[in-house]
């Protein structure tokens, strides 16, 4: 039992001293699946290769957002680029023309249209997670010297 709480302990300090940082949701997700999504249901008005170009943006009052812009595109949170994608433009305040796909597309998918953007933009995108390990143990402090005796 004092084993557990051991474990237990040192798990909520390593968590809460940032010893281990979540990876990028859409590093969860399979960009090569992403892009037949994204084909079938993006490219529309995205465009095929996400400059938002697609057939139906000469169409909309309001230009389909350009996912090869990494200069704006790689400043956007994944889950925020998950609400547009489920919920629709309208649910971040953009563009009402940006359908939701949450009907259509399970969440799994919709992470892989993300991994997907994400080899779109350029500059290429840069997750800033680390990889899921531990932090280094702390050099042991060097051994103190003895005290002089007074003269």
């Amino acid at each position: 039992m004092n084993t557990l709480r051991i474990v237990g302990g040192l798990a909520v300090s390593l968590f809460l001293s940032g010893a281990f940082i979540a990876p990028s949701r859409a590093a969860q997700g399979d960009p090569v699946a992403g892009k037949a999504t994204y084909e079938k249901t993006c490219s529309l008005c995205h465009g095929t290769t996400g400059k938002g170009d697609g057939p139906a943006a000469a169409a909309l009052p309001t230009k389909p957002r350009n996912h090869t812009d990494g200069n704006y595109m790689n400043q956007l949170k994944d889950d925020y680029l998950f609400k547009i994608i489920k919920e629709g433009g309208a649910a971040v305040g953009k563009a009402q023309f940006m359908p939701a796909w949450g009907t259509q597309l399970k969440d799994p998918e919709i992470w892989n249209v993300i991994a997907y953007i994400r080899t779109l933009a350029v500059p290429p995108y840069q997750t800033t997670a680390a990889p899921l390990a531990p932090a280094a143990p702390a050099a042991p402090a060097p051994p103190a010297k003895p005290k002089e005796a007074n003269k």
